[in-house]
C-alpha cells in the first residue's frame, strides 16, 4: 500500500514537471484555438441561415479563393484613411494592419491572424530584412497569405530627407521585397504618417497606393499591455465603418491580436482581405 502511494506521488510530480516545461506559445496556440472554435461556431451558426452559393459570394475568406476570384471591392479614401465600399459591397467592414514587420513577433501574429481566418497587411522595413533569417520570416508571413507593403527601408521621417533619398528609400525596398517574395508591394506606408509631395509621386510612379490609418494605440504607455489595448483597439471611439487599424510587431500587441480580432467581430465588424482592396 505504501508502495503504491509512493509511485502515484512520484507520477504526479513528473505529470507537473512536464506541464511545466511547455513555453508560453504552447498556451498561445491553445488560446487563440479556444477563439478560432468560438469564431467557427458563429460562422456554422450563419451558414444555417444562408443557402450555399450565398455564403461563398459574401463570406468565404479563404485566401486561396480570395485571390483567384474575388474583384476589388474597396478602395481607401485619401483623405481620412478609411476603407470604402465599390458598388454595394458592405461597408461593415475594418482593415487590419501592422507595421515594423517582420522585427520579432510578425511571424506568431501572422499565424494567429491564419487561425482565426482573417487578412490583414504586414508593413515591413527593410532594416528587418537583412539576414536570410529575416528574409526568411518574410517569406513565411507571405506564405500564410497575407499583402506585403512598404513602410521604407530605414523608418526616416521623410520630409526630413531630399528628394533622392526619399525615392531611394522607397524604390530599394520594393526592390528587395520582390527579390524575396517574387511580388512587390501594392500598397505604401510612410513612417510617422508624413507623405511628400516627392513621396506621393514616388509611389504613383511604383503604381501603389498610399496609406495612412484612421487610429491605432499600442505605441502609447498606458496600453502596452494586452487587456488594456485590446480593450481600448475594440471601444475606441474612432472605430467607425471602415476604420484602418494600426498596429505593431509588438509583444503586447501580439497577446491581444485575437481578442481584438473577436471582439470586433462581436461588434458587428468583418474583417476586410487587403485583396479586395483596390491599388493603382
Amino acid at each position: 500500500m505504501v508502495i503504491r502511494l509512493l509511485v502515484s506521488v512520484c507520477m504526479m510530480c513528473f505529470v507537473i514537471m512536464v506541464g511545466c516545461q511547455y513555453d508560453a506559445s504552447q498556451g498561445e496556440i491553445e488560446q487563440v484555438s479556444q477563439y478560432a472554435e468560438k469564431w467557427k461556431e458563429e460562422e456554422r451558426e450563419k451558414e444555417q441561415s444562408l443557402d450555399k452559393e450565398e455564403h461563398y459570394e459574401k463570406h468565404s475568406l479563404e485566401t486561396e479563393e480570395i485571390e483567384n476570384n474575388a474583384e476589388k471591392q474597396y478602395m481607401i479614401n485619401q483623405t481620412n484613411w478609411l476603407v470604402e465600399p465599390i458598388g454595394d459591397a458592405s461597408d461593415q467592414v475594418v482593415l487590419l494592419t501592422i507595421d515594423d514587420a517582420p522585427e520579432q513577433y510578425s511571424v506568431k501574429m501572422a499565424e494567429i491572424l491564419k487561425e482565426l481566418n482573417v487578412g490583414a497587411i504586414f508593413f515591413v522595413n527593410g532594416h528587418f530584412l537583412q539576414t536570410e533569417e529575416d528574409r526568411e520570416k518574410l517569406r513565411k508571413i507571405h506564405e500564410l497569405g497575407f499583402e506585403i507593403g512598404n513602410h521604407t527601408m530605414t523608418h526616416p521621417n521623410l520630409s526630413q530627407l531630399s528628394p533622392e533619398e526619399q525615392k531611394n528609400e522607397i524604390v530599394e525596398l520594393n526592390l528587395l521585397i520582390e527579390e524575396i517574395i517574387n511580388e512587390r508591394p501594392r500598397f505604401f506606408r510612410a513612417p510617422y504618417g508624413v507623405n511628400t509631395d516627392t513621396s506621393n509621386q514616388v509611389v504613383e510612379d511604383e503604381g501603389m497606393q498610399a496609406m495612412n490609418w484612421t487610429y491605432g494605440y499600442d505605441w502609447e504607455k498606458e496600453y502596452q499591455e494586452a487587456d488594456s489595448l485590446a480593450e481600448i483597439m475594440v471601444h475606441s471611439p474612432l472605430l467607425t465603418k471602415g476604420a484602418n487599424l494600426l498596429m505593431h510587431d509588438r509583444k503586447w500587441t501580439k497577446e491581444a491580436l485575437a481578442k481584438i480580432v473577436l471582439g470586433l467581430k462581436e461588434q458587428g465588424y468583418d474583417i476586410v482581405h487587403p485583396n479586395m482592396i483596390k491599388s493603382r
